[in-house]
């Protein structure tokens, strides 16, 4: 296969994982004999203070060429920290969704038995837990009608019965290659558009009969989440309401590094981590890629290579069983391992496989 891949590193530790991700993609393609062009791109802070723009146009270009993007992270403190900046670079990973028809965010949550002891969660609750979030990402609050002055502020959670349709059936998809149980997130009892989205699932669950629904308040969600990850099969929600419950779900696991996301839609699909830049470690060469490293799994899986992104996952966990980590999941007394150290044991890993 002839894969054509958009790099984007973006800021903080981005382009630290984001060499790793190349690096085990390459090694992979060796491997099966794929032929892969890379093309790089800028995005987040480092493209608006090269071109003043998060998203330029002609990152956009590159991600219509590509048959994937690879994405790493976008933020920088001297941003979050300026209430009055007209551009930033979260703005960027918003344009992107838009301009991509991203409108569907899938989270695979999940636990490595070595690390159950990192999860905040006692061990009995964690051990099993196997869940997918798919998040609709380009409607509600975050793209709907805004004000702000001194005294007023609002945001506007506006949803379409189709933007809703298309969501829906893509967790049906999902649960159906899974154990064939969906629960649809929303807050019905006091939220117009949320009982929309209700009612449409009430609508469609009929032709997925297949398929065991249920309905649960993001409330009820957020706490059943915790007292019983294991209970989840798949879930859908809202934008606002995934973008929670997601990163929630992030810390099961016992670390935000671990955890692998797509974007799919209308146009190129996104693969990424779902952490953000960690500025604060910047170039200290002790970011997790494994993160970064899974979304790799996970692009070649959208494309049906399922081989392929078996060995990546195969090579992770045979990382994680031979301690090769970075420090924020290291066992006691373990070695000192870098991103790069990570990166190279696990592309070397799949080349000897």
């Amino acid at each position: 296969m002839n894969l054509k891949i958009a790099v984007l590193p973006g800021d903080g530790i981005g382009p630290e994982i984001s060499r790793q991700g190349v690096d085990v993609m390459t090694a992979v393609c060796e491997k099966f004999g794929h032929a892969v062009e890379y093309r790089y791109a800028i995005c987040g802070a480092d493209a608006i203070d090269k071109v003043g723009d998060p998203f330029p146009e002609e990152t956009f270009e590159t991600c219509l060429w590509a048959d994937a993007v690879l994405f790493s992270a976008v933020g920088d403190p001297k941003f979050d920290n300026d209430p009055n900046a007209k551009v930033r670079p979260e703005q960027g990973l918003l344009a992107m969704r838009k301009k991509l028809g991203l409108f569907a965010n899938i989270r695979p949550v999940e636990t490595f038995q070595c690390l159950i002891h990192k999860s905040p969660l006692r061990a009995e609750l964690v051990e099993g837990a196997d869940f997918i979030c798919i998040r609709e990402l380009t409607g509600g609050m975050y793209f709907g009608e805004k004000y702000e002055d001194n005294d007023r502020a609002y945001d506007t959670n506006a949803y379409t019965r189709p933007e809703i349709e298309r969501i829906l059936h893509v967790a049906y998809s999902y649960a159906r290659r899974r154990r064939r149980h969906l629960t649809v997130v929303d807050k019905a009892n006091v939220l117009a558009s949320s009982r929309l989205w209700r009612k449409v699932a009430q609508e469609i669950a009929p032709q997925y009969p297949d398929v065991d629904t249920d309905y649960m308040y993001v409330d009820n969600a957020a706490m059943r989440m915790i007292q019983e990850p294991r209970f989840f099969d798949v879930m859908v929600t809202e934008n606002t309401f995934g973008d929670i419950l997601t990163d929630e779900g992030s810390v099961i696991s016992g670390s935000m590094g671990l955890l692998p996301s797509a974007s799919t839609g209308e146009k190129t699909p996104v693969f990424e981590p779902i952490h953000g830049s960690w500025p604060q470690a910047k170039g200290m060469n002790i970011a997790n890629p494994l993160a970064q490293i899974l979304s790799v799994a996970m692009l070649f899986e959208y494309f049906n290579l399922m081989e392929e992104g078996a060995l990546i996952r195969k090579a992770v966990n045979a990382s994680l069983d031979a301690n090769v980590r970075t420090p924020e999941i290291q066992v006691d007394g373990g070695a000192t391992y870098g991103t790069d150290a990570v990166g190279a044991w696990i592309a070397d890993y799949i080349r000897q496989a």
